[in-house]
């Protein structure tokens, strides 16, 4: 669809001017041309044509507006016509004529008349031509301007165009388009319409209002020749018009490279695991390396606190897809494995990608992998860090971990990751592959072919998969080129996963070893959106091409590493059909599969037509130069070979299937036929051409011999005969996919190219950087809404899969949210807020980026091959969507129809380091590719001028494509280089210099520079004149678009060839015959180029380039009409004769230099006069020379030719100092301080027989920080104040208070510095009264000053540290929030509203929920006086003490190659020359000299201290180091210190600490030195070794000088508060009073006068402060110290001289280790390093108080109650237990204590009056108990350990003969635990659960503690449970107080406990068995047997009497 808007005559037009009209639709605007000098009417008759997307609303508006152009002032509106355009809806064409109106709305008398035309369009292939009704053929295009470019392009027709794509074209009156990149302006040859200033602040979308980039068009137009912006390469190499597109800087492929990765997992403890009474073990795994903890028993929160460190050199893409794995095993030992209880698993990128690439004190949650349903298994908390060369880690310091407490709130996730993850079952559906290549040689197979007959195919493919550390392969289909799998692999994983990509690989099967043939990465993050209306995983069905090495197999393929998937693949090797889903699995349903093994199923097959309609494709290119072919291929014939897929490969592209005979079935049943096999192998075979109507695809050039250029580079002499490619190629038609894609690169590059001119605006600090940043997000906004109105247009389509539709609304919700939020960012910016909100914007970038990435592909990349001898020697890769074509214009891809520069390079790893920096060759490439049917346009783009030239025996048909170009038309112009000088350019000698020159390439010519010796800063100042270049095309094209220019900086080598340097790119300024020399665009402005050596920067070059074009003479003529007689005439401007009318060039001025051309004058910056002033101190370090050690060394100083030289040191070794401090030079610098020359330093060595050797070169390559600034009449005045100022001085408040502290600058008139305000200390003091009344603890515990020492002070201030960090990132998180509803709120247009807030607790509310929390519930701290703790070096905060010494490091030596070559460049420093620099521009005003004491030898480097030699004592205090990376096997250390200051070196061997990767050293050492000899301080930390040398951790080296004179004062520092006694005793050896006199008298202020009633007064300032101090003894007495101290710790404030002195303090320095350069390796921190003082030796003495304190804890167990009965008895089967309790301290194995067993208790109920004792080493800063144990029995020393002090309490069930039962626990931290209750009946579960609630004591505080407290265990049901509970006592005594009272365990002397009464149940029945029989029988059974014996009696009187009854009864009857 287009609309199209003739625009034929404007009449009635008042007065004489210059007009210009403006066409807008739809908010996108196109300009016509201006015409000059028009009276009333004017003939426009130009062309508008938009291509739109959507169909034209009837109520949409068109706008024609027409303007008086000025060139300088604004345009000034005649008047505006708006038109309706509802009549062309219906009608489709339509003529008006009509008048404007004004601004008021009223008609003028000015009529337009315009003819508009509406296409509407059905994706139909016939484009209708503009030719209908404008009688102008449809191929010429004039070239169109617009305003805010958005991403529409339009075509501008112009009239008068002789027809014909053949034809020689007359002059256009074209006008160019405005408002590309800032700079690039000027240099790209733009003209730019400006407008005035107060009207530009509302109107910023219009761009090229915004005239910001020049000074140069000031309102009169007056040039200033020295204005210059500091181009970056996008600017430079911006394309203009739309002929050409912008080349690609840098060279070296990036990935693929290996680097040096350090991981470091700090394992801390675990919580909650799952089982009962374990002894658990963590296994962290990453790859293959596997690291162990040590066992502990019997425990379920194990505490470990284990550092493990794996180091990895391999390429960035293995390292993040290796898994980081952390098991759980519980009683792992050397016999059996253990059982694994959880694993919690993450990739390495996931960490990597976390802010500052680490995960810190979080709980990983671990899950079964054997059975998904059972949930999570516990907790493991630890940190990982991912350290990558470069990286800073910073560590936050570890604080005491109480709030890390809060398992959930502290999960081990990334952002945004739900804390409930489920599982998910993750399908991998592989369908089947084409166009795979041979992997086997063919010998094998003709011999078989021979024998059986058969044909095979040379590979057995089969798929593999990788998913989160599991592999699932497929089937292997044997000799199969396209096999078929249809198979699944299933995965089962938590989702969402913390492992982001799938890898799917194309193997070979083979006998000896399987190779990859292909792979292909799917990031989980492109295939799903975790929004609110996100959608799972989805892929596909959809085909993925992959990349690799080239195709023809050879048994050792140096490439395989590109078919693994590293580094970029150079040729096409297969395409695989896959589809990806996802199922979230319900845990709870009995049929699920609980393993998380792979599993392999097969699927059904899919359709034909699943993946879209197979399309026949078009790709066209053509060869229009190729310049720069490396030397060593040049010798040999060269061609070209373009390859899509398999098509057009001639060598290696067809692997034929054998089972389908040929290509042709493909083509007898048409496209649609379902032979699909035959799709890859379509081929320029004869048989094509049987088909009159199939071309035969050319896929090469001819092959052709190169021609030389330079000693370098050939190129191959294309000149007027440019030659063709064209392939045809069938492929699923899913262009949609692309096209969304272009569409929004193209915002994304309009956007990235925006940003750019912003930041160089910001950089060259040009006005207006806000306007700029306004247009680009105006421009993002029109963008964005313009992708939404597109990518609505067709959502019907065959093929389309879930993604593609999933992410076509993900996208346009994306695209239409960013455009609302640079609509509400845009109205943000101001210019305070440019800075941040570029910021915002940068994440704009990134996200279109990361949106325009299309994970599924359709048509694979394009590659372009130089054959030499049949052999591909190099290659490039364009991917096929840039080349693609589109009818809508946004769509086509950025380089279709355009002639592109191509850079070729060498193939994989030959790519890498200086190989892959030369350039291989240089194409001027145009390509084409789109649909078939739609080919008519595919020349479209070329210059103009050429006919076609057609193969011969295609002649009978029309559309054939031509094979090569003929150009008849030829421009002939003279190029200028202005090569003015380089800057900071890599150091290519082993001096450490270079010898640079430049070579200028410019297509197939070249020349170089002059050589300048010695110099990394040359300044060439010289003009390169290439005459009569010959370009082929149409001369207002070439204006537009010349090509672009290649400078090449080589190093002059004496012997062999000139080193490479680098190269940068640049667009000359073209001039046309008929145009005037002259402002704004000639003659051009320097510029800078950065200059890029493979992907690192090499320096910057200052240069202008102007093309200009060179008339023909009459001769020409003659001979131009005679050689073409055939054709129509040129048409050629007749002008004076040749060369005679470009500008003069001025001969060689310079009678020295010979015939070398100077830059002229009106390009070459205007130079004032400067002075320069060098302060000489010293040189330091300087390493030997060849050897020879340097002994009188001098320094040469030089700046643009001028310099000076230092006085000569004459005994290097005795005194490195300078004798003559100061000395100055004049010089001629340019007026622009950003084209100041560099200062260059050298320092040679001054040997005998006037020899020099140089020693080292630094080159200053900005001298703006030295430029001196007159102090202005502003500060004058502040400080000017007559009255004197009071300072308000408040007693310092808590940290908590942050927000009230205000500082006020230097400048500002007050300089009041207020604490807290009144009203704020009154409600202070309001809630602590009430907080008391409440009766709870009060606010603020009482200290005993006596239990403090050094190390509470420290340990407080650690903890302030983390609070303040904390508090900051709460905050941060707040701003981010505020931030983030607001621009959503006004995105929705609303105000922030609270239903905003209601989403689910983001992270970031979490955290600052969090750190509130925590801040409520943390125990309020008692006051200590802290010290300030920097978790950085001090030189970091305070500018390394440069302030007025600076230290310049001297360089000699070759540059090292690295990726970041700043790294290697410290092996190059060779020692430091400390010194500075002054420059001011003379003359300068003569107040400065007036000053009173001004001494004229020094110049402006007045009251600096002499630099004699001077002695000085160091202390210095290791107080610890943390995160030491591991020495020893055993991945521990032992640790030691050493000291190193000049020739003094002390080591602290023999108290070296065991096994420790955290040690607290506690050291203070002393060292006497004398300055400048010995000013370099190394702390060193060393592992400590029984045998060998004990090896080096790590260093970190401290410049004592810049300390000892910095004004910052910069020794032990300034404490807070002033004491004479206790642990916060002064320590600096002077007193405040004596060092306030010093500052005073040096920085000659009046003072300090102290006066009564506690005021000081320095200068105009008073401040006032107690005056009370307190002795030892509490006697109260008068002193001025605290007046002073308070003036010193406010000295900033101070006029002139004001500064920040340093605070008492400790540093954390990071420790280096020379062999892992630029690690910061293992230590992150040696410990917080360093207060020093540096005086004379009668020094206070101070050293470290002891660290332990010795104590001994004895417990009392009393009784037990309601235990839980667990046996059954074996007589009565009654419940009972044998209870006893066991306890430990400091672990199971070391000291666990039982009591003695209260046998047979049915109640619960034991009674114990049993005494554990438990002696220990407590840290009381730390809090943590310190115990030493040998590791194994062949350790050698004791290991120390520190552990939370934790009792542990267990009540257990003993069994005689299986084993004791475990019944519950209580553990209680010594520090906080619950109190306990008084009586058993208020003893509840409570205390456990509820525990953070209830108020806690600490055992340290309370000394003696007796109570009840609960036993608690899990249950079935993993539920806490009530199993008893226990009466005990604790007493804590210090060792001498218990060696004073002694006491004995159990129940045994000194000091016995009384027996407890036991009921006599209590006992062993096989022990006393008449007694159990007597308490378990008979208290039972007595009745029973009483009435039993009762019963037997009686029985047994029964059974005498029958007995005995007969005997009496005969004697009764016998009577006897």
């Amino acid at each position: 669809m287009a609309l199209v808007v003739r625009l034929k005559t404007i009449t009635f037009l008042r007065g004489k001017a210059d007009r210009v009209a403006k066409v807008t639709f739809r908010g996108l605007p196109f300009y016509s041309r201006v015409l000059e000098n028009c009276e009333d009417e004017v003939r426009f008759d130009e062309t508008f044509r938009w291509p739109i997307g959507s169909k034209v609303d009837g109520n949409e508006i068109l706008e024609i507006q027409v303007y008086n152009y000025s060139k300088v002032f604004t345009n000034r509106l005649i008047g505006t016509f708006r038109m309706v355009l509802q009549k062309v809806v219906e009608e489709g064409q339509l003529e008006v004529s009509d008048t404007l109106i004004d601004d008021n709305n009223t008609a003028i008398q000015t009529a337009v008349s315009i003819e508009i035309r509406y296409q509407t369009m059905d994706m139909s292939v016939k484009v209708w031509s503009d030719g209908e009704f404008l009688d102008i053929p449809d191929e010429s295009e004039g070239i169109f301007q617009f305003e805010t470019e958005s991403l529409l392009s339009g075509h501008s027709q112009s009239s008068g165009v002789s027809p014909g794509r053949r034809s020689l074209q007359n002059s256009i009156p074209t006008f160019r388009k405005a408002g590309k990149g800032v700079f690039s302006a000027m240099k790209l040859g733009k003209t730019r319409i400006s407008k005035d200033d107060h009207k530009r602040a509302d109107d910023a979308a219009v761009l090229e209002t915004e005239d910001l980039d020049r000074k140069a068009m000031r309102l009169g137009g007056i040039l200033d020749p020295d204005t210059i912006s500091l181009a970056s390469v996008t600017a430079v190499t911006t394309n203009v018009s739309n002929k050409r597109s912008k080349p690609d800087i840098k060279m070296e492929p990036i990935s693929g490279r290996p680097v040096d990765y350090q991981i470091s997992v700090t394992v801390i403890e675990a919580r909650q695991l799952v089982g009962l009474n374990m002894d658990p073990v963590v296994c962290v795994e990453i790859g293959d390396d596997k690291k162990y903890t040590s066992m502990k028993e019997s425990t379920n929160c194990p505490y470990y606190n284990e550092y493990f460190v794996f180091d990895f050199h391999v390429p960035p893409d293995v390292m993040f897809d290796k898994i980081l794995k952390i098991s759980v095993i519980h009683s792992k030992n050397l016999l059996r494995s253990g059982t694994l209880v959880g694993t919690f698993k993450m990739d390495v990128g996931t960490v990597y990608s976390q802010p500052e690439h680490q995960f810190y004190h979080k709980w990983a949650m671990l899950s079964d992998p054997d059975d998904i349903t059972t949930g999570c298994k516990g907790y493991v908390k630890c940190d990982i860090a991912v350290v990558g060369k470069g990286d800073n880690i910073k560590t936050p310091h570890k604080a005491n971990e109480t709030d890390e407490d809060d398992i959930e709130g502290n999960l081990l996730l990334p952002e945004g990751v739900p804390s409930e993850r489920q599982w998910a079952r993750f399908y991998v559906k592989i369908y089947r592959a084409e166009g795979l290549p041979k992997m086997n040689t063919s010998i094998m197979a003709n011999v078989k072919k021979a024998f059986i007959g058969e044909n095979r195919d040379l590979v057995d493919p089969y798929a593999q998969v990788q998913f989160s550390g599991q592999k699932g392969k497929t089937s292997v289909q044997k000799s199969s080129y396209e096999p078929i799998w249809n198979e699944q692999i299933i995965f089962t994983e938590m989702f969402p996963p913390l492992c982001k990509r799938i890898k799917v690989q194309i193997r070979d099967s083979d006998k000896v070893n399987d190779v990859a043939i292909g792979t292909h990465f799917i990031d989980l993050r492109k295939i799903a959106n975790d929004g609110d209306k996100g959608f799972l995983p989805t892929m596909g069905p959809a085909w993925v091409h992959m990349y690799g090495s080239t195709r023809n197999y050879t048994l050792m393929d140096e490439h395989q590493d590109l078919n693994d998937g590293l580094g970029e693949g150079v040729s096409f090797r297969a395409r695989l059909l896959i589809g990806v889903s996802v199922e979230i699995l319900d845990t709870t349903s009995p049929e699920i599969m609980s393993s998380t093994e792979v599993q392999v199923e097969p699927v059904s097959n899919i359709s034909e037509s699943a993946t879209g309609k197979v399309e026949e494709f078009f790709l066209f290119g053509s060869f229009l130069e190729a310049t720069m072919i490396d030397r060593k291929i040049g010798d040999k014939p060269i061609s070209f070979e373009v390859t899509i897929g398999n098509y057009g490969n001639q060598i290696d592209g067809v692997s034929k299937p054998a089972s389908s005979s040929s290509g042709k079935k493909r083509r007898e049943g048409g496209p649609e036929s379902d032979e699909e096999e035959s799709e890859l192998i379509q081929h320029s075979s004869d048989e094509e051409a049987d088909d009159s109507a199939d071309l035969v695809s050319v896929s090469s050039t001819p092959v052709m011999k190169p021609v030389i250029t330079d000693r370098n580079y050939f190129h191959l002499p294309y000149f007027d005969k440019k030659p063709c490619i064209y392939i045809k190629s069938w492929w699923q038609d899913q262009r949609r996919r692309l096209y969304n894609s272009n569409i929004m690169d193209k915002i994304a590059d309009k956007l990235e190219e925006g940003l750019n001119d912003v930041q160089e605006i910001i950089k060259t600090e040009k006005a207006y950087p806000e306007r700029r940043l306004r247009g680009v997000l105006e421009e993002l906004s029109t963008g964005c809404s313009r992708y939404v109105t597109l990518a609505n247009k067709d959502q019907s389509q065959a093929g389309r899969t879930k993604l593609d539709r999933e992410r076509l609304k993900s996208c346009m919700r994306e695209m239409d949210s960013m455009s609302q939020q640079a609509k509400s960012i845009r109205t943000q910016v101001k210019r305070n807020t440019v800075k941040d909100k570029l910021k915002m914007v940068h994440n704009f970038l990134q996200r279109l980026r990361f949106l325009a990435d299309e994970p599924q592909h359709s048509i694979p990349d394009v590659f372009i091959w130089m054959m030499s001898n049949n052999k591909r020697v190099a290659y490039a890769r364009v991917p096929s969507k840039d080349i693609l074509y589109s009818i809508v214009d946004e769509e086509t891809g950025k380089d279709c129809a355009k002639v592109k520069t191509v850079f070729l390079r060498l193939p994989g790893k030959k790519g890498f380091g200086p190989a892959g920096w030369t350039v291989q060759a240089k194409l001027e490439m145009y390509l084409w590719l789109g649909l078939n049917k739609q080919r008519k346009d595919f020349l479209s783009g070329l210059p103009s001028g050429f006919e076609e030239n057609k193969a011969a025996k295609a002649t009978g048909l029309q559309s054939v494509p031509p094979i090569s170009l003929v150009y008849n038309m030829k421009q002939v112009f003279q190029l200028r280089a202005h090569m003015y000088q380089a800057r900071s350019l890599f150091a290519a000698d082993s001096s450490g210099l270079s010898d640079p020159f430049a070579r200028v390439f410019f297509s197939t010519y070249s020349q170089v520079t002059e050589v300048l010796s010695e110099t990394l800063c040359p300044t060439w100042d010289q003009l390169l004149v290439f005459d009569n270049v010959e370009l082929y095309g149409e001369a207002s094209e070439l204006r537009d678009d010349p090509p672009i220019i290649v400078i090449e900086i080589y190093d002059q080598d004496t012997v062999g060839k000139a080193e490479y340097i680098g190269r940068t790119f640049a667009k000359p300024v073209t001039k046309m015959v008929d145009e005037h020399y002259g402002p704004p665009r000639f003659p051009p402005q320097l510029e800078y180029y950065q200059i890029y050596r493979g992907n690192c920067t090499a320096g910057e070059l200052l240069a202008a380039f102007e093309l200009l074009q060179i008339p023909y003479d009459d001769e020409e003529i003659r001979r131009a009409l005679i050689a073409v007689h055939n054709f129509a005439v040129p048409q050629i401007k007749v002008g004076p004769a040749g060369k005679g009318s470009l500008p003069p060039i001025d001969g060689p001025t310079d009678s020295e230099r010979g015939p070398i051309l100077p830059v002229p004058l009106g390009i070459r910056p205007i130079l004032s006069r400067y002075r320069i002033e060098v302060l000489f101190w010293g040189l330091r370090d300087l390493k030997r020379v060849n050897l020879a050690q340097v002994d009188r060394p001098r320094v040469d100083i030089e700046c643009a030719g001028r310099g000076v030289q230092s006085s000569l040191i004459q005994n290097y070794k005795k005194n490195p100092n300078f004798s003559t401090l100061v000395k100055w030079f004049e010089v001629d610098l340019p007026e622009n301080e950003l084209l100041h020359p560099p200062l260059n330093i050298r320092v040679v060595d001054c040997r005998a027989f006037g020899r020099y050797t140089l020693v080292g070169s630094h080159a200053v390559t900005s001298l703006r920080k030295f430029l001196y600034i007159a102090p202005g009449k502003t500060n004058a005045n502040s400080w000017g104040q007559t009255g004197d100022i009071m300072v308000n001085m408040e007693p310092e408040i808590n940290v908590k208070k942050m927000d009230t502290v205000v500082k006020l600058d230097a400048t500002s008139d007050a300089v009041v510095k207020i604490d807290v305000n009144e009203e704020e200390k009154d409600k202070d003091g309001q809630k602590r009264k009430k907080k008391k009344k409440k009766g709870e603890e009060p606010e603020e515990e009482e200290l005993d000053e006596s239990m403090l020492d050094w190390w509470s002070k420290y340990f407080a201030s650690i903890e302030t540290m983390m609070e303040k960090l904390r508090a900051q990132e709460a905050a941060q998180a707040e701003a981010d929030e505020r931030e983030d509803l607001e621009i959503a709120a006004e995105g929705a247009g609303t105000k922030p509203k609270e239903k905003v807030k209601d989403k689910s607790k983001s992270s970031k509310d979490k955290k600052k929920n969090h750190s509130a929390e925590a801040q409520d519930k943390r125990p309020t701290k008692p006051r200590v006086d802290e010290l300030l703790a920097y978790n950085k070096e001090l030189e970091c905060e305070f500018n390394n003490f440069e302030d007025w010494l600076h230290t310049f490091n001297l360089y000699r030596g070759k540059a090292a190659d690295d990726d970041e070559h700043h790294m290697a460049d410290d092996d190059r420093i060779v020692g430091r020359f400390k010194g500075s620099v002054c420059l001011y521009k003379l003359p300068l005003s003569d107040e400065f000299s007036r000053e009173a004491g001004f001494d004229p030898n020094m110049g402006m480097f007045q009251n600096i201290p002499h630099n004699d030699p001077m002695n000085v004592l160091v202390r210095v205090y290791v107080v610890r180091a943390t995160d030491l990376h591991p020495a020893d096997i055993n991945g521990k250390a032992d640790p030691y210190i050493a000291i190193k200051l000049g020739k003094t070196e002390l080591k602290d061997k023999e108290n070296y600490i065991s096994k420790q990767l955290n040690p607290v050293f506690g050291k203070s050492f002393d060292i006497e030195a004398t300055f400048p000899m010995e000013s370099m301080l190394t702390v060193s930390v060393y592992d400590w070794d029984l045998v060998g040398t004990d090896d080096l951790i790590g260093e970190t080296r401290i410049d004592l000088e810049n300390r000892y004179y910095s004004k910052h004062r910069a020794t032990c520092g300034i404490a807070a508060n002033y004491s004479v006694h206790g642990y916060n005793i002064w320590r600096d050896p002077l007193k405040p009073t004596q060092i306030l006199a010093k500052l005073c008298k040096d920085g000659k202020l009046d003072g300090p006068h102290y006066g009564p009633g506690g005021r000081v007064k320095v200068a105009n300032r008073i401040f006032t402060a107690t005056t009370d101090i307190e002795d030892e003894n509490g006697l109260k007495k008068q002193t001025d110290e605290h007046l002073a101290l308070t003036v010193l710790k406010h000295w900033e404030d101070m006029p002139r001289v004001g500064c920040k002195l340093i605070p008492e303090h400790v540093e954390t320095r990071p420790l280096f280790n020379p062999d892992k350069p630029g690690i910061e390796q293992s230590v992150r921190v040696c410990g917080p390093v360093l207060s020093r003082e540096l005086t004379c030796p009668s020094v206070l003495t101070y050293a470290f108080p002891p660290l332990l304190g010795r104590y001994e804890l004895r417990v009392i167990i009393w009784n037990t109650d309601e235990v839980i009965l667990e046996d059954d008895d074996y007589f009565t089967g009654e419940k009972s237990s044998d209870i006893f309790v066991r306890g430990w301290l400091k672990g199971q194995q070391e000291d666990k204590q039982d009591t003695d067993v209260h046998y047979h208790s049915l109640t619960g109920e034991g009674n114990f009056n049993w005494r554990f004792v438990f002696p220990f080493d407590y840290l009381m800063a730390e809090e943590k108990i310190v115990m030493s144990k040998k590791e194994s029995m062949f350790s050698w020393d004791e290991t120390e350990y520190k552990i939370p002090a934790r009792l542990t309490m267990q009540v257990w069930d003993a069994d005689h003969f299986s084993a004791d039962d475990f019944l519950g626990a209580i553990e209680l931290d010594l520090n906080r635990f619950t109190r306990g209750a008084k009586t058993a009946k208020q003893c509840s579960l409570d205390m456990v659960l509820n525990a953070q609630d209830l108020p806690t004591i600490s055992i340290f505080k309370q000394k003696r503690v007796k109570g009840w407290w609960p036993f608690v265990a899990r249950d079935e049901n993993d539920e806490l449970a009530l199993t008893g509970k226990v009466e005990a006592e604790l007493h804590l005594m210090t060792a001498e107080e218990a060696e004073k009272s002694p006491v004995g365990l159990g129940r045994n002397e000194p000091d016995p406990l009384e027996k407890p009464n036991r009921p006599d149940t209590s006992l062993m029945w096989f022990m006393n068995p008449l007694k159990s029989i007597r308490y378990f029988i008979w208290h039972n059974y007595r009745w029973l047997i009483l009435k039993t014996l009762g019963m037997m009696l009686l029985l047994l009187l029964l059974g005498l009497f029958l007995y005995s009854l007969p005997g009496y009864l005969v004697k009764k009857m016998l009577g006897a």
